[in-house]
């Protein structure tokens, strides 16, 4: 699984990226997580709102998370 943060380095863009961290690391999901803070790619994703979450190039949520919706997303996508 590949998941995405998008972002431009603000501080919820890099909580949610902390967040999706503990969250597959506790869930013992095996993903890749990048931090994408280069705008062309952000806009290549059509989203309005930072920061936001694409996994397997699908964004599935925009803005701030709590570590319990990033888990229930993630475990959907299993």
């Amino acid at each position: 699984m590949e998941i995405k943060v998008l972002g431009t380095g603000c501080s919820s863009c890099k909580a949610l990226y902390a967040t999706v961290l503990q969250a597959v690391n506790e869930l013992g999901v095996e993903a890749d997580v990048v931090k994408e803070e280069d705008m062309m790619k952000i806009m290549a994703y059509n989203v309005m709102q930072l920061p936001a979450l694409v996994i397997n190039e699908k964004v599935v949520a925009k803005g701030k998370m709590s570590l319990q919706e990033v888990k229930e997303i993630l475990n959907r996508k299993d």
